[in-house]
């Protein structure tokens, strides 16, 4: 079978649902329906207009993708992150530049990694919820977050984090997720951050940087990327780059493509990008 139609159906219905209505599942919906992943997954279905009863297309696409995407996540679990757990901050803001406490509201849909790309040419999104409201860091610019820890976040950097070793470079500072938990590591001697704004700098480094345990390993440096990788790739300075300058994939493959033109100037290190598989997504169609 060529699920292609059914992928771009499945984008479609999702991309809608969480930019216009992801609060719509209620504790009262959910409880009545079963109170499980596949009570969710049916209301998801029904807000979707999916005809499950009638329509084969849209039993296929329940049975084949709303079923297996959907998944039932304990917030406990996340606010057993170390970082969690170590940073605290009250709200502040610098230009155009807020740390604040956002919520995410119990049954509320989001993105809780990359696609999962299946043999059978299905790709299927992440779609989490929690049982309970959840409050998480974040840093906002101009009013859009930028930098969340929200699942989707600590998801998809984990496996970078678990990869960086020796002398780390990282663009883009957020938070300071990514350089907090790569210091964490014996096997890595240093953490460089590359951020262009001063005033996210200041905010993390005046707030945030304080508090972690291994912030000497951590040098942050104000600079455009793209400048910083052309001037400094050659000089092997570093063992391991990972770069996060996207807020999205939307706006994210422009820079990725960029980005790996530079690759080339030190071929013996090791490149990874945040939610690179997505972006690969997004090229290939």
């Amino acid at each position: 079978m060529d699920y292609k139609i059914y992928n771009d159906r499945v984008f479609e219905c999702m991309s809608m649902y969480l930019n216009l209505a992801p609060h719509f599942i209620n504790e009262e919906m959910y409880i009545n329906t079963g109170g499980d992943e596949l009570a969710y997954s049916a209301l998801l279905a029904a807000v979707c207009m999916l005809d499950t009863v009638n329509s084969p297309d849209d039993k296929i696409l329940y049975r084949k993708y709303f079923i297996p995407m959907v998944h039932r996540l304990d917030p406990a679990d996340f606010e057993d992150d170390p970082y969690y757990k170590t940073v605290k901050f009250d709200e502040k803001e610098l230009g155009s530049w807020r740390l604040k406490h956002l919520s995410c509201k119990a049954y509320e849909a989001f993105v809780c990694g990359d696609p999962d790309i299946l043999p059978d040419g299905r790709i299927l999104p992440k779609i989490g919820y929690f049982e309970r409201d959840f409050e998480y860091p974040a840093v906002l610019e101009n009013g859009r977050e930028w930098m969340t820890l929200l699942p989707n976040e600590t998801i998809t950097i984990k496996p970078h984090v678990k990869n960086a070793a020796g002398r780390v470079l990282t663009f883009g500072l957020g938070l300071g997720y990514f350089a907090f938990s790569a210091a964490q590591k014996d096997c890595v001697s240093s953490v460089t951050v590359v951020e262009r704004d001063g005033d996210v700098i200041k905010l993390f480094c005046d707030v945030i940087l304080p508090q972690f345990p291994n912030k000497e390993k951590i040098k942050i440096i104000q600079a455009d990327a793209f400048e910083y990788a052309e001037q400094n790739y050659a000089k092997r300075l570093y063992d391991y780059v990972f770069t996060d300058i996207w807020h999205d994939a939307s706006d994210g493959v422009e820079l990725y493509l960029k980005m790996k033109e530079y690759e080339k100037l030190c071929p013996e290190c090791r490149y990874e990008y945040w939610i690179e598989n997505t972006l690969k997504l997004y090229i290939r169609s």
